[in-house]
């Protein structure tokens, strides 16, 4: 079944709606990690972890072994169109090696 990157793109921007409305305070700039979730057994964590370094971001694995954690290297500007610009990027490199998007973070040290 094909990726739903405008629900995906939906979802993020509601997000963003939901933290200002709940009145969090979101920092200006932050470096964000996305996660990617191993769909199942055939996911190709080496080649995905290639194509995405290729694109300038940072992997990781996470220690339950399903989920690959992918950081930006430089803090982006906050914003829903920001995040999502780089999500899409990282998500359709991810569905390409099965692996389904699981989100993503800001805001951490």
């Amino acid at each position: 079944m094909a990726h739903d990157f405008e629900a995906q793109r939906r979802e993020t921007f509601d997000s963003f709606d939901e933290m200002r409305k709940g009145g969090a305070t979101l920092p200006q700039v932050s470096v964000v990690e996305f996660y990617l979730l191993a769909e199942s057994d055939e996911a190709n964590w080496k080649a995905c972890e290639k194509a995405l370094q290729a694109k300038g971001f940072a992997t990781e694995r996470d220690r339950e072994g399903d989920t690959l954690i992918v950081t930006t290297k430089s803090a982006l500007r906050i914003s829903p169109e920001v995040i999502w610009e780089e999500e899409r990027k990282v998500s359709e490199i991810g569905v390409a090696y099965d692996f389904l998007p699981d989100g993503w973070e800001f805001g951490f040290d």
